[in-house]
């Protein structure tokens, strides 16, 4: 049995069982691969089969997720390894492997995070099981944290991306103070509720918040996305049904909450399942840098470093909040997409045409 050491490794191993297990429904085998990244940006490719395979991994590369040279496989391991790293110094071209297991049962996973300098919680949406033993396509959609702040190599990694189209969901405030500087795709920009932030920016600067009072803003905040904001995310849901604006990514502040329910939103749109969006949800918590803010907090009170905590964070119960308040008011997540979201059933069909395989 693999062991798999790290609570990020974890999360997205599960994640990957999840889909090789959907994935591969009507084979005699399930196989879960996942990819990671180590910390100088070597390719980590891990695998179980289930029962146990003996033979030949071969390993493929490719820049793109849609096209691999199967004539020239860049590594062959047996399969009982479960383990292999493709050694990189390149930090900048973003690369897809396809596994195959004696030559049948290809897999295509990537890394889900992106490497960047300045950008935070930069992710791919692919590779999540969909319906009727569907996946979503890789290199496809993206999500991020805010893109004002970009180095150098940060640009070349988004034109390496192919990035296209980006939908900034951040407040006119926001965008006014941190403009995107990212040139090279078209800029949408959608402005979504960011709640009462500048009542609790406030408060926390005078000392005035107790211990809750940042769960219950976020709660607040999350159920804004449902009540005030579903024009606005239609809005954004209309962008994803054009092939042509394709790679897209998506940000807001930290890319987990205004994003992170749109990401929610398109993953159920694609009929992924439930556990896996809210697994998708909560990696968030490896990829924000809680850390920027200590300057900042270390001159307030404990209640107001907790409230800071609580607000940077990606909590299940917000997301499951919003999932709640859905199923309440509408009765299924399928009836809001469609009725709130204008996700009728052709639109819908045309979004798994772009985005399943």
């Amino acid at each position: 049995m693999l062991i798999v050491k790290t609570m990020s490794e974890k999360i997205l191993f599960l994640l990957s069982g999840i889909i090789a297990l959907t994935s591969c429904s009507s084979r005699s085998i399930d196989i879960r691969t996942v990819c990671l990244r180590d910390a100088i940006g070597n390719y980590i490719l891990k695998w179980e089969t289930d029962p146990p395979m003996e033979g030949v991994m071969k390993l493929y590369v490719s820049d793109n997720p849609e096209k691999f040279n199967k004539n020239r496989p860049v590594g062959y391991v047996n399969i009982n390894e479960n383990v292999t790293k493709y050694v990189t110094s390149d930090n900048i071209t973003r690369q897809y492997f396809m596994l195959t297991f004696n030559d049948k049962y290809p897999h295509i996973v990537s890394s889900r995070s992106v490497i960047m300098d300045n950008v935070e919680n930069l992710r791919d949406l692919g590779g999540y099981p969909g319906g009727n033993d569907h996946t979503t396509r890789w290199g496809k959609i993206y999500r991020s944290g805010a893109l004002y702040d970009l180095t150098v190599l940060d640009s070349v990694r988004m034109e390496r991306l192919g990035i296209k189209t980006i939908i900034d969901l951040r407040t006119e405030e926001e965008v006014f103070k941190a403009p995107i500087g990212y040139k090279n795709a078209s800029v949408i920009h959608i402005p979504v509720t960011l709640g009462n932030f500048n009542d609790i920016y406030k408060r926390l600067i005078q000392g005035r918040v107790r211990k809750g009072d940042g769960m219950l803003f976020m709660q607040d905040l999350y159920l804004q996305y449902v009540t005030e904001n579903s024009e606005q995310f239609a809005k954004a849901m209309e962008v994803f049904l054009d092939k042509e604006n394709y790679p897209i990514l998506f940000n807001c502040t930290y890319g987990k909450d205004g994003a992170g329910f749109l990401a929610a939103m398109i993953l159920a749109a694609l009929d992924v399942p439930e556990e896996t969006i809210y697994r998708d949800y909560i990696i968030s918590n490896n990829y924000v840098n809680i850390r920027r803010m200590e300057e900042f907090a270390r001159t307030l009170n404990s209640d107001a470093q907790e409230t800071i905590t609580v607000m940077l964070m990606a909590h299940e119960t917000l997301i499951d909040l919003v999932f709640r308040k859905i199923k309440k008011d509408y009765g299924s997540v399928d009836k809001y997409l469609s009725k709130e979201l204008n996700l009728t059933d052709r639109k819908r069909n045309q979004l798994k045409d772009i985005m399943l395989f």
